[in-house]
């Protein structure tokens, strides 16, 4: 199953890197993953579930987002909005060195990307969001739970990961100006909610929520006893791999 490491400019002309996992037969069709806030597509979970589709005959299509993994830029100056440009520039290089993504696939915030902009993505058939949050308010107090100085002093620092990061005001109200409410109502596609009830970093009421609120036909799964990057329970990744092939197969 071949793999290739490829580079494409956002919308600022910074390079993003991002791999392609390939079937070894023609594939079906292709995905394309958007990872969580301040993970890279190299997170253990979002490379086992790329080559698990692969394996199953999707080509999948994991990127950096900017500032982060491999990619250029300087992620304290990224925000929601630059995320879901990147998502555009990442589409627009699978169209063009591939074929359109049919599937779109989310993993937190990556997820809630995703939602955000289906309605522009004119190639979708479907899309799967991983334990991604309703709304974006969350974020701004879970950040401002680990520096509570970030607004006062105009940037800080936090720790998320293991990793340290320059946070600065411009994300913060990035976060809150968003309004998901009505863009995930308008998602027609089917859509596919992956969470687990014993998520430590985000509620399972989240996934209620985009369940109840995504407008067209939806499934939704539970993870039970799994964590919020699918680290606790291994095996989790494969049935999580495996159900999205399944089920995403039948759109393309």
């Amino acid at each position: 199953m071949p793999s290739q490491r490829v580079y494409f400019p956002n919308s600022k002309g910074d390079r993003l890197a991002g791999i392609v996992d390939l079937p070894s037969e023609d594939p079906v069709g292709f995905a394309l993953f958007a990872h969580c806030f301040t993970c890279t597509k190299d997170l253990k979970a979002i490379v086992r579930v790329s080559r698990g589709l692969a394996k199953q005959g999707i080509g999948v299509l994991r990127f950096d987002f900017t500032g982060l993994g491999d990619s250029h830029g300087d992620f304290s100056e990224s925000n929601f909005e630059s995320n879901v440009s990147d998502i555009h520039s990442a589409a627009n290089w699978l169209s063009e060195n591939h074929q359109p993504a049919a599937m779109f696939v989310g993993h937190s915030l990556g997820g809630t990307a995703l939602m955000s902009t289906m309605n522009r993505m004119d190639s979708a058939r479907s899309l799967v969001t991983l334990a991604s949050p309703a709304n974006t308010h969350h974020l701004v107090d879970t950040l401002l739970r680990l520096n509570p100085n970030i607004e006062k002093d105009h940037e800080g620092e936090v720790v998320i990961g293991g990793r340290t990061h320059l946070i600065k005001t411009q994300l913060l109200q990035s976060l809150r100006r968003q309004q998901m409410k009505p863009l995930i109502e308008s998602i027609q596609i089917p859509h596919l909610v992956l969470h687990s009830p014993d998520d430590e970093m985000l509620a399972i009421q989240h996934a209620h929520d985009i369940f109840e609120m995504s407008g067209g036909y939806k499934a939704f799964v539970t993870l039970p006893g799994s964590d919020h990057l699918l680290v606790n329970q291994p095996e989790d990744v494969g049935f999580v791999s495996n159900l999205i092939a399944s089920w995403g197969k039948r759109f393309m």
